[in-house]
């Protein structure tokens, strides 16, 4: 038979293992909503339109006076799983040389494409030389006149 406490703990051990299976979602970043995004005029608006109209950018170009882009993520987790990407979108407001809007492009995570990374290693020339090694093979290379001007 079992007793009170076993039961709680039972009971206490079911709740917590039924709980790491629930789902988790994390938001990342922001996107103007689509009622902000229709108040803006391509080839009207400007910059500072933009600013005050949907916000400052979460990302903006290389150079100042870039291209502004929002971007928002959707993460989801299930317990020990890796975590992943559900929803993720971009904005893009493109703008021109006298700081006019250009275009107001949607992207989606459906328009990604996956870029492959290579790993580029510098080989090192003191691989499987010793501290003593790499000291003392320096004393060659030395210019003693070079050491006190």
């Amino acid at each position: 038979m079992v007793s009170r406490f076993g039961k709680w703990a039972l009971g206490l051990v079911l709740v917590a293992v039924l709980g790491a299976c629930t789902p988790q979602f994390r938001n990342h970043g922001y996107v103007p909503p689509e009622d902000e995004l229709q108040t803006l005029v391509v080839g009207v608006d400007n910059r500072a339109t933009v600013d005050d109209v949907v916000g400052a950018p979460s990302a903006s170009g290389l150079l100042s006076g870039g291209d502004y882009y929002y971007v928002r993520t959707r993460i989801k987790e299930v317990g020990f799983r890796r975590p992943e990407v559900i929803d993720r979108q971009v904005l893009a407001i493109s703008f021109d040389q006298s700081d006019t809007i250009a275009n107001i492009e949607r992207f989606s995570l459906a328009d990604g494409n996956v870029v492959p990374l290579t790993r580029r290693v510098t080989d090192s020339t003191v691989v499987g030389k010793g501290f003593l090694r790499q000291l003392l093979g320096n004393f060659g290379n030395i210019d003693p006149s070079q050491l006190f001007n």
